[in-house]
């Protein structure tokens, strides 16, 4: 019994060390994959945003553009201060306001070639919106289309548009074109079609004349730019007034209407960002975005990627979250970077790309009170514990309601914001 026993517990001590052996394996694996990974993913993060530096095209992108011009200027302010003194540093300082000055000049010139192409391709979105069919679900899940007039009108209209506005097309083919949208506008008598009508023969005819296609762009772009305002008329295309931004109803106009004392215009309310706490609506959107890349050229990507994961986090739970909605970037920044101190809760890590907002209490609302800032491995681990206060320490808990306390004081407006909301949802569905 004793020889027995002796070579059945070598057998299972072998068979626990080989079960130990391959779980440090996978283990080990697992860990090379996940760096593997990570890396991948960092060096991937680095060439977009060196891309983006090198061909911008949205605000985003120039926002970068400007804050790396930022920080290069303030790399070279510091070394004329530590190296030069007296008449070789004003003339440094000279010589970097000229440099500074050339870069901003570049990054205007492709502003302007990015803004022109970003509303060359605003407009077709417009256009291909318009000429959408209708569409709508069936009990079963299908997915029904319908085209009525209008939608059939809005596509010819966008086809003749589209084919208009393309360029190096062989001469007969342009003729053509022209001819089509020529019938299309003479069907309503007007000022507006009588100046197309006549811009088209006066192209049909410097054409016939043998006119280098150079010569003709300013004239295209006057038929283009006329044709379009056809189309965005309800009169000849009923179904733009569906989605034109300005309505029809001049009276409509006088709603949710607010004056920027920046750029003294008249703007809709939703071109004003209102961060949380304020008890005035300042200065609009451009007139935020112009004082940035003139003064603090700050890039706010990275804040603004973390408020949409928190959003779709948010709308995932289905439980009517109303309060991170309300938050905007300017609030999360000011919570990042003064409440949580841009780095961890738990590893102190400070790469923005890699840390998340998630609730510290899942059961409840996301809100700056009912928050923490972790990195992604971290917020997967948070939202899998059952019982907070046995996961973490007593010392780490009060560290954390300490910074909810802060951000509550902060933010002590948004809770009457959000039983507002909460109110009006319930009356909603009342009636």
């Amino acid at each position: 019994v004793i020889v027995l026993q002796t070579y059945f517990r070598r057998w299972h001590a072998i068979n626990v060390v080989q079960n130990l052996r391959e779980e440090k394996r996978l283990r080990l694996a697992w860990e090379a994959q996940e760096e593997l990974r990570k890396k991948k993913e960092k060096e991937e993060k680095l060439r977009r945003e060196h891309e983006r530096r090198l061909n911008p095209k949205t605000k985003e992108d120039f926002e970068l553009l400007y804050h790396a011009l930022e920080l290069w200027k303030q790399e070279e302010t510091e070394r004329i201060n530590r190296t030069l003194t007296g008449a070789e540093r004003k003339a440094a300082f000279c010589g970097l306001l000229e440099q500074e000055a050339q870069l901003i000049a570049s990054i205007g010139r492709h502003k302007l070639n990015a803004d022109e192409e970003n509303q060359q391709k605003a407009t077709l979105r417009f256009l291909a919106k318009c000429a959408q069919p209708k569409r709508w679900k069936a009990y079963d899940g299908k997915i029904t289309e319908m085209d009525t007039q209008y939608t059939l009108r809005a596509r010819e209209l966008f086809e003749i548009y589209r084919s208009i506005s393309m360029n190096d097309i062989p001469k007969d083919e342009r003729t053509d074109v022209l001819l089509t949208l020529r019938r299309t506008v003479k069907e309503h008598e007007c000022k507006l079609t009588w100046e197309i009508v006549e811009l088209i023969d006066r192209e049909v005819d410097l054409m016939s004349r043998e006119v280098k296609e150079c010569n003709l762009e300013g004239l295209r772009k006057r038929i283009c730019t006329l044709f379009l305002q056809y189309i965005k008329t309800p009169k000849f295309n009923p179904e733009v007034a569906r989605i034109l931004k300005v309505p029809p109803d001049p009276l409509k106009l006088y709603k949710n209407v607010n004056f920027c004392h920046s750029c003294e215009n008249y703007l809709p309310s939703t071109e004003f960002p209102v961060p949380a706490n304020s008890r005035t609506i300042g200065r609009c959107r451009l007139c935020c975005k112009l004082d940035n890349e003139a003064r603090q050229r700050e890039a706010f990507l990275k804040h603004k990627l973390i408020l949409e994961n928190l959003r779709k986090s948010e709308a995932d739970y289905q439980d009517d979250a109303k309060i991170v909605f309300l938050v905007q970037h300017q609030d999360l920044q000011y919570m990042i970077e003064n409440i949580w101190g841009c780095q961890s809760a738990l590893s102190a890590c400070s790469d923005l790309h890699e840390l998340v907002m998630v609730r510290w209490d899942k059961q409840r609302e996301w809100s700056p009170w009912n928050t923490i800032l972790l990195t992604k491995d971290e917020a997967d681990a948070h939202l899998r514990l059952c019982n907070l206060q046995e996961a973490y320490e007593a010392a780490f808990i009060h560290r954390i309601k300490h910074k909810h306390i802060r951000a509550k004081n902060y933010f002590a407006q948004i809770p009457a914001m959000a039983s507002f909301l909460h109110r009006s949802d319930n009356q909603a569905n009342a009636n």
